[in-house]
């Protein structure tokens, strides 16, 4: 499978340095001039497009798709993070609301979570089965998948199997990362 995640176009949440993670927050105007130019870093033939549920993901799709009649899959499993109390927060706010769980480095940690919300694990595991979902269902086909940050990282990760610089690296907003699926992803990471 020719794999291109997309992480989708600029929110204001995004524009502001705020965990956005669940929260359901439509494109600003520069997240609407990301997708449009997209869609030349796009291959010519998509086979299917695949997207996250959440707003951001979806205007950015349909952005992509203008004029297409390639159909639109939504994949709860593409998801971004749930960071729970953080969400909507800067890294300052959540600092000083909440100094037990950042002293923990809480949204670093294989197994804890920020209350309410998602540990890395979980979201590893998530995106996973995610994606050895679309590699039995698409195995030769190019694949675009629509989605967040988070989720990018992770995919990149699962793909490459290695965590190395998984917390340096980062798609953008309206950055397209290509990748090649050949096999379905193991667990790689019980505890990290």
């Amino acid at each position: 499978m020719q794999l291109f995640v997309v992480r989708h176009g600029q929110t204001q949440a995004n524009a502001e340095g705020r965990y956005l993670g669940s929260l359901d927050a439509d494109l600003n105007q520069n997240g609407v001039s990301q997708a449009q130019a997209m869609r030349a870093k796009l291959p010519a033939h998509i086979d299917c497009m695949i997207v996250s549920p959440l707003r951001r993901a979806q205007q950015t799709a349909h952005i992509i798709l203008a004029n297409s009649s390639l159909p639109i899959r939504t994949v709860d499993a593409f998801r971004e993070r749930n960071v729970g109390v953080f969400e909507g927060l800067t890294q300052d706010e959540a600092r000083e609301g909440y100094p037990a769980l950042w002293a923990q480095n809480i949204t670093r940690q294989w197994t804890l979570a920020p209350t309410d919300g998602e540990s890395v694990g979980e979201v590893f595991e998530r995106v996973r089965r995610g994606l050895n979902q679309l590699l039995l269902v698409h195995p030769d086909q190019v694949v675009v998948l629509v989605a967040h940050g988070f989720v990018a990282k992770t995919i990149r990760a699962l793909v490459r199997q290695d965590l190395s610089d998984f917390y340096d690296w980062q798609l953008g907003n309206g950055g397209v990362l290509e990748l090649e699926l050949a096999k379905s992803l193991p667990i790689l990471w019980d505890d990290a």
